[in-house]
């Protein structure tokens, strides 16, 4: 037992090596910061976008929700980071690790939106021009709060994935939260940063997920 706890939690490694770990958990939270709001943003406006129904723009976008979901977010990174510079534009590592969350995370999150605008039934549009509304005033006060309110567990569910996919970005050697650990764990030959990187992980999503299972829970109950 003491052999266990001195290889998977030795707190004396725990200790030396918990200032770099808070520093990777910083950047993680940073990344997120940027990429969730900005995804959340891009997917909103291409699903309000393609309820305009225009043939062409609505080509346009399914073809971009489609290619970037089918693209892995670290083969996304990779592109960005390395492949970009031969065509003269070249990125820092930050600013490539929050394009690749934010484009791949957008492409989710429009699809989430999309779904939620046409749950909405047409009555309730119809309502909404009917008033004096415009059609961008009833999307935005009639449809989009209600379509919102239908698909949010699904939105809270993918702004977990987007942060936990944070973690791609050691690839382009930025020290977030699991790079961290992996760099503590080579120093000190011990696994204890790697289970208390794991930890801390825990500790920050399962809150949500637990608010993700109510959500949908009260929405089966609704339903019934």
């Amino acid at each position: 037992m003491s052999e266990l706890v001195t290889t998977f939690f030795n707190l004396d490694v725990l200790r030396e090596v918990w200032p770099l770990l808070v520093e990777g958990l910083w950047l993680t939270l940073a990344l997120a910061a940027v990429a969730v709001p900005l995804s959340i943003a891009i997917g909103l406006v291409i699903a309000v976008a393609q309820d305009l129904r225009s043939t062409p723009l609505r080509m346009v976008l399914v073809a971009y929700v489609d290619t970037l979901r089918a693209i892995p977010p670290l083969v996304l990174l990779i592109f960005i980071f390395f492949g970009l510079p031969f065509l003269g534009l070249s990125l820092g590592e930050f600013s490539a690790a929050v394009l690749a969350l934010t484009l791949n995370g957008s492409s989710y999150f429009a699809e989430i939106f999309r779904a939620g605008l046409e749950s909405v039934p047409k009555g309730q549009r119809e309502a909404a021009r009917s008033t004096g509304l415009s059609w961008l005033q009833s999307i935005t006060y009639v449809v989009a709060p209600q379509g919102t309110r239908n698909v949010l567990p699904d939105l809270v569910s993918n702004t977990v994935e987007l942060v936990k996919q944070t973690s791609i970005a050691s690839a382009v050697a930025l020290q977030e939260l699991l790079r961290s650990a992996q760099i503590a764990q080579g120093l000190l030959y011990n696994p204890t940063p790697l289970v208390a990187a794991a930890i801390v992980y825990f500790l920050m999503f399962w809150p949500f997920v637990r608010l993700v299972s109510r959500m949908q829970n009260k929405t089966v109950m609704h339903s019934a």
